[in-house]
């Protein structure tokens, strides 16, 4: 067998403020949680062991139907070469697969921070587990980019504005609104997409396995935080809502692909227009919110205030879609079969 190749190191330091709460009651207080924390360790996989790596990847096979395809419809698509065509059939998925890889290792961070800060036994011993699980997603994304792919691409600045903020902030409650509603909401929604309609096999058993974790991760979040919003200020609340509108535009705004129009040479500002307008990825973007407006509705974050500003959003329809413990156990019994 090869060596693995050796990839430069890319290390960035930053410094972030953390409270480290420690319990010593080891109350058992909150069995939802303890019961998903059980699910969590029944549920553990390897890769190894799940996933067939020697499936050969054709990367210049689309993998997404034609009409997703973000230039699809456009006078730019129209005039492409066949040449041009397989260049961004390469980019695409390297692209869409490092932003995916780019939101697990954030995740994989804030699950670590989350055990230090979250002041209940019972959300510490779930964090634990997650820390395992974006392990493994990050595990899964890096090989599937780097041995199937071949190339990849920097973290989004709109992803890394939003990862950012969730891990400097030193507040236990916003790192988990950040992420199990906001982030791993968008993860669950996207990843649901691509199992619908990416054919190619070890991607759509990758992201289903992927998913069912993602199910249990929004699961957590909207446990640990429902009852700790009922109790708060309104002016404590209102900032929370306010966190969740700004993410919400920071992520539909993050699927516009800049990096892939400048790297392939095509118009960039042009590309990101036709993009922004393309009723597909309209309606993709759209999609994405339809496991979080369900997820910040049972938080309790959903004022009239804030579906105001969901509605001007185009993403207001989704409040009574399938809520995060319809979607865990629809994965409990995907799991089971």
């Amino acid at each position: 067998m090869d060596a693995p190749k050796t990839r430069p190191l890319k290390l960035e330091h930053f410094e972030a403020k953390l409270d480290v709460a420690f319990n010593w009651g080891y109350e058992q207080t909150r069995e939802e949680l303890r019961e998903l924390y059980r699910k969590a360790k029944k549920s553990q996989w390897d890769s190894d062991e799940r996933l067939d790596w020697s499936i050969d990847v054709d990367i210049e096979k689309a993998q997404i139907p034609e009409f997703m395809h973000p230039l699809f419809g456009s006078d730019i698509y129209q005039k492409l070469d066949e040449k041009k065509h397989l260049e961004l059939r390469r980019e695409m998925p390297a692209w869409t697969q490092s932003q995916f890889l780019h939101g697990e290792q954030g995740a994989l961070l804030v699950a670590a921070q989350l055990v230090n800060s979250v002041p209940d036994m019972e959300s510490k011993l779930y964090a634990g587990t997650q820390v395992m699980d974006e392990a493994r997603h990050v595990e899964v994304f890096d090989r599937y980019l780097h041995e199937k792919v071949g190339s990849s691409y920097p973290i989004s600045p709109h992803l890394r504005s939003l990862l950012d903020t969730i891990l400097k902030d030193s507040r236990w409650d916003m790192k988990l609104l950040g992420m199990q509603i906001m982030v791993e909401g968008l993860a669950l929604a996207a990843f649901g997409v691509t199992r619908a309609y990416v054919e190619e096999p070890l991607l759509q058993a990758l992201t289903t396995y992927v998913l069912q974790d993602e199910a249990r991760h929004v699961a957590y979040g909207v446990l640990s935080l429902r009852d700790f919003y009922n109790d708060q200020k309104e002016s404590e609340v209102r900032e929370r809502e306010d966190f969740v509108y700004e993410a919400a535009v920071l992520m539909r705004d993050r699927f516009l692909f800049q990096e892939v129009w400048e790297k392939t040479g095509l118009p960039v500002k042009e590309c990101m227009e036709i993009t922004l307008n393309n009723q597909g990825q309209q309606e993709f973007r759209k999609i994405l919110f339809s496991k979080i407006v369900p997820a910040v509705k049972k938080a309790g974050l959903l004022s009239q205030r804030q579906r105001e500003r969901f509605a001007t959003l185009g993403i207001l329809e989704y409040e009574n879609w399938q809520d995060p413990f319809e979607a865990l156990k629809q994965a409990e019994a995907e799991q089971a079969a």
